[in-house]
């Protein structure tokens, strides 16, 4: 069966500043999707959040970038920022860059992450999502997941994996992309993906034709896209996982290094990407610290399978594996609590506050035409 998996989130308001989405917005969301299952638009989906940010995931059979399922989508963030409008809540609609839907999500604010492939006998999908941070936040730990033998053995051992992986990377200010295979062009692909102002991986594909895409990453920047700052990124990804492909466990391994990402407070500092279950994800460190939660599913003919049983719970309500929940990843949050502490006594310092180019908010042209006439000549 060929199926498409779609996760499109947007942050439309929260309770008290940046933290979370009051309940009332997420059954707002879900009663939109159950009508779409209603009318067979899509087959099943689940409604969750990362820090402020609505996550919804669907699976359909439409493909990609369908206008049908960005419409359900829209409408289903509309119906949120209604009720984030009648609560009085923070930022409502934040991130709906436009009053009217036309067909697409991209470019109207939302960030989506969708991939279409043909269903295996076992389908394992982790779905990971972050906020405030930016999409490439990625970077690192795919590169490690997909082309470093030192997190993923397979690429050693297992002849499905040993051929590698095949990289697309796309220019988010200049609006290019690029295919690298590796591992012949691994070095290529760090030099560019180490710049993480402007490069970020989209998706990786398997080079087993029969096994087709492995991961895919939101790349929309919300910045450039609204032309002022209205919110960090918040990237989302969609990993399929096993038979071929990374094990569960070899996707989760680089998360237990919090490595350091752009974002946090007013998108202007960098912190590091604290691993945490989606109860946890409430920013409450100076806006962060950039928060990450991974879910997983396995699909069966288009249908989310978690620890619910699939043939007596109501069509939506899933029970999703909520991979950083558990203790071993007390570890790297304790690591990634000391650094965001380090990081912050720096204040308005580099390394702490981004480069001046990637300032979200600056007074620096002003103070500078203020204080040009006392400048001296050395």
């Amino acid at each position: 069966m060929r199926i498409t998996i779609s996760d499109i989130k947007a942050d439309v308001g929260s309770i008290a500043g940046h933290c979370r989405p009051h309940p009332l917005q997420l059954e707002a969301a879900k009663k939109v999707l159950k009508e779409a299952v209603d009318k067979g638009t899509i087959i099943d989906f689940y409604v969750t959040r990362v820090g402020d940010d609505i996550h919804l995931i669907m699976t359909h059979d439409k493909g990609e970038d369908h206008p049908d399922i960005h419409g359900i989508a829209w409408n289903a963030f509309k119906e949120a920022t209604s009720v984030a409008k009648k609560l009085g809540l923070y930022a409502a609609g934040q991130d709906l860059l436009s009053d009217a839907f036309s067909g697409n999500i991209r470019g109207l604010g939302p960030g989506a992450a969708e991939m279409t492939f043909e269903e295996r006998p076992a389908e394992p999908v982790v779905i990971l999502m972050a906020d405030k941070t930016e999409p490439s936040a990625f970077n690192l730990p795919l590169a490690r997941i997909y082309a470093d033998p030192f997190t993923t053995t397979g690429l050693v051992i297992d002849p499905r994996l040993h051929d590698g992986f095949i990289f697309e990377v796309v220019d988010v200010i200049d609006h290019k992309r690029i295919k690298l295979s590796t591992p012949e062009e691994l070095h290529d692909l760090l030099t560019l993906i180490s710049d993480t102002t402007r490069y970020a991986i989209k998706r990786i594909f398997s080079k087993n034709e029969k096994i087709g895409i492995a991961a895919v990453v939101s790349t929309e920047k919300l910045n450039i896209t609204a032309g002022r700052y209205v919110g960090k990124d918040d990237p989302c990804a969609i990993l399929r996982a096993q038979s071929g492909l990374p094990a569960v466990g070899e996707i989760l391994q680089p998360f237990m290094f919090p490595h350091l990402v752009a974002g946090w407070m007013r998108g202007s500092h960098h912190g590091p990407l604290y691993p945490c279950c989606v109860d946890d994800s409430d920013p409450t460190f100076f806006d962060g610290p950039p928060r990450l939660v991974a879910i997983g599913f396995q699909i069966k003919e288009g249908r989310l399978v978690g620890e619910e049983n699939p043939d007596s719970s109501p069509v939506g309500e899933h029970k999703p594996i909520d991979y950083f929940k558990g203790s071993v990843f007390d570890h790297a949050r304790r690591i990634a609590a000391q650094i965001a502490e380090y990081m912050r006594r720096h204040g308005p310092f580099m390394p702490e506050i981004v480069p001046p180019e990637e300032l979200e908010y600056t007074t620096r042209p002003s103070v500078l035409k203020k204080l040009e006439e006392r400048m001296e000549k050395l």
